[in-house]
């Protein structure tokens, strides 16, 4: 009989042990579930655009490339005055906002008050683009510094054009030197993680490189 009941005590014990084996189990499901559910479900990762080489970096590293494409891309949008610069700057500013620091937009805000001020905004059209021979790939170091992981400072070498009616009223050669943070606060307005923080310091006016003479044929 006390075989019996050892065996019956035996099944029991085993009987509890797979119990508190099972609620183990779900209490680890539990937590690799709450952890699946608390993952991005979305991962920004910055590839440089020249892919003729491979590139290996950690998700969150931001290369330069990126950085310059960037700031150049939002610099280009915010002066794009296709119409009227005095409707289409404030636009610009308003559209962009999620790219721009908020000092940098009240920076702008006040940039634009005072060239309406002057009249330098009304029946404006404006365009930059970058200077030939002086983009990224042409010196990589120059164009970007690296403050930090967080921090860059862009140098952006352009040329603006600005027309009233259809006179070209306004041809400039400019070095702008332009701040740009880590901001990956909003990723359904900016996917890119980075904002514009305006000037790191004042605009340079540069002279464009001579063009070099054409060389005369030889003659025999």
């Amino acid at each position: 009989m006390s075989r019996f009941k050892n065996e019956i005590t035996h099944l029991q014990a085993h009987i509890k042990t797979l119990r508190l084996g099972a609620l183990a189990l779900l209490a680890i499901a539990l937590v690799l579930g709450m952890g699946w559910w608390n993952a991005p479900r979305d991962l920004t990762i910055h590839v440089p655009p020249d892919l003729r080489s491979g590139s290996v970096r950690p998700w969150w590293d931001v290369p330069p490339e990126s950085v310059y494409a960037f700031a150049f891309y939002i610099f280009q949008q915010l002066n794009r005055w296709p119409t009227n610069g005095e409707e289409d700057y404030a636009r610009n500013i308003h559209a962009l906002s999620p790219y721009l620091t908020p000092a940098c937009g009240h920076f702008l805000k006040l940039d634009y008050e005072q060239r309406q001020r002057t009249g330098e905004l009304r029946q404006r059209v404006r365009g930059i683009y970058e200077i030939p021979g002086r983009g990224f790939g042409d010196d990589p170091t120059q164009r970007v510094r690296v403050v930090s992981h967080r921090d860059w400072v862009v140098t952006l070498d352009i040329a603006a054009d600005e027309y009233h009616g259809t006179e070209q009223v306004k041809r400039a050669l400019v070095r702008y030197p332009l701040k740009v943070v880590r901001l990956d606060i909003d990723p359904e307005r900016n996917p890119f993680g980075l904002a514009l923080d305006c000037y790191d310091g004042t605009p340079q006016r540069i002279e464009a490189e001579p063009s070099s003479p054409p060389v005369a044929p030889v003659t025999r």
